[in-house]
């Protein structure tokens, strides 16, 4: 049977934020993946919740494939640690490395940089270029504003009928991997045909 979730893509701040629970919940999901044998895929930092999950799933033996732009790698202090490092030319790049990479997408806090990152996921699953989980670890209620947001969007037709926003907000970061798998599985069947296209 093919694995559906070999890589997880985590977009996540290069820095710790003000509540030491953002680092805790970073450090759980890396644990999380790292015994489901499933790898990481960063930005390629030491520094703030990036170093944080990266340092946490290799602690217990998993695979981490930090993906940095040449410009960042004093900046973000690129984690030397990592299996695969790969520096890119640019933030396009990056981005579209660490598409291709991963099977699914999980956003923890951060900041405009995460948001971005997340933001493009979603209208690429928006607009139909693929089907693959992207979940908020929506620690202490971090992402509420954007689901907000969202929500004000749905009510405003902005998002509508034919551009559904997937996305899916998982409070315990220990539940991510069920979740993502159980998305994952549900997209698998629905390209096979097996079950109708749905938001989830």
């Amino acid at each position: 049977m093919k694995k559906l979730l070999k890589n997880i893509c985590v977009y996540c701040g290069s820095g710790p934020g003000n509540n030491p629970a953002y680092a805790d919940a970073a450090r759980k999901l890396g644990k999380a993946m790292a015994e489901a044998d499933i790898g990481l895929v960063y930005g390629g930092g030491s520094i703030g919740l990036m170093g944080e999950i990266a340092r946490s799933v290799l602690d217990k033996g998993g695979y981490v494939t930090g993906i940095i732009p040449e410009f960042l790698s004093d900046r973000e202090i690129m984690l030397t640690d990592v299996q695969e490092l790969i520096v890119t030319h640019s933030m396009h790049e990056r981005k579209q490395v660490m598409f291709e990479r991963s099977d699914a997408f999980v956003a923890l806090p951060g900041g405009v940089g995460t948001l971005e990152e997340l933001v493009e996921q979603l209208t690429w699953s928006q607009l139909g270029q693929h089907k693959k989980p992207i979940i908020l670890a929506d620690v202490n209620n971090f992402w509420s504003p954007f689901l907000a947001l969202i929500d004000h969007m749905r009510r405003e037709a902005f998002v509508r009928s034919g551009l559904e926003v997937h996305l899916t907000a998982v409070k315990d970061p220990n539940d991510i991997i069920a979740v993502a798998r159980s998305l994952a599985a549900k997209a698998a069947k629905t390209a096979d045909g097996e079950l109708s296209p749905e938001k989830f």
